[in-house]
């Protein structure tokens, strides 16, 4: 590599990160008009550098309209970037406040930021299923099946929504709090989501909420 055209920067991730290593990366060169995305800078960063920048947080805030939030951890220094676009790669297209989060991170010249997420939890504390959000008695909804669906509507502000199950004409109702307790801030028309669901008193009901992409991920772990 030409270190002229090239010139090599050093960084230490340490900063955000005790103990981590110092690494070495390019600068990658200016054109005049480009635009590098500042959510998407892989680029910037070694496989071994991503491999140990792993980091568990909390969701401090997340704006789906905006585009972006925060995530908040005892191992970094300062709030940590979420984009929405890193978010769509794990398959959903919000998250709820609190929720717990393990994201691949890198440092950049505007802080750190997650490049990837690794893993969704609900926020601690919350109620589960059915409980959380019509009134049912609280059940161990572990064993019912995961069905694969699609959201017809969601309205936030109105705190419910339907989905329809593939294969299968009837609506499912789907209600904000079962949404946030299952790790989700918002619901997109036509979203692909996994679903558990219960016959409520007023017909079918979700009680869990998945993106479909960890659905997969999921079932394919039950089957190894």
């Amino acid at each position: 590599m030409n270190s002229e055209r090239f010139p090599i920067r050093q960084y230490r991730v340490g900063a955000f990160f005790p103990h981590a290593p110092l690494q070495c990366r390019p600068a990658m060169p200016h054109h005049r008009g480009a635009r590098l995305p500042f959510w998407n800078s892989h680029f910037d960063m070694t496989d071994d550098a991503k491999a140990d920048l792993v980091i568990e947080g909390r969701v401090k805030w997340f704006d789906p309209g905006k585009g972006f939030g925060f995530i908040v951890s005892d191992a970094a220094k300062g709030d940590i970037l979420l984009h929405a676009n890193v978010l769509r790669n794990y398959g959903q297209s919000s998250i709820a406040d609190g929720a717990e989060i393990v994201v691949r991170v890198q440092e950049t010249a505007r802080g750190v930021q997650a490049v990837e997420v690794l893993d969704i939890r609900p926020p601690a504390g919350l109620a589960n299923g059915a409980e959380a959000g019509a009134a049912e008695p609280a059940e161990d909804y572990s064993d019912l099946p995961l069905e694969p669906a699609r959201v017809k509507w969601f309205d936030k502000d109105k705190g419910f929504g339907f989905a329809n199950v593939f294969g299968r004409p009837e609506d499912v109702f789907v209600h904000v709090e079962v949404l946030r307790v299952s790790g989700f801030a918002d619901l997109q028309a036509g979203e692909a989501i996994g679903l558990k669901i219960t016959e409520g008193r007023r017909g079918r009901m979700a009680v869990q909420v998945m993106s479909w992409e960890s659905a997969l991920r999921e079932g394919a772990g039950r089957r190894d």
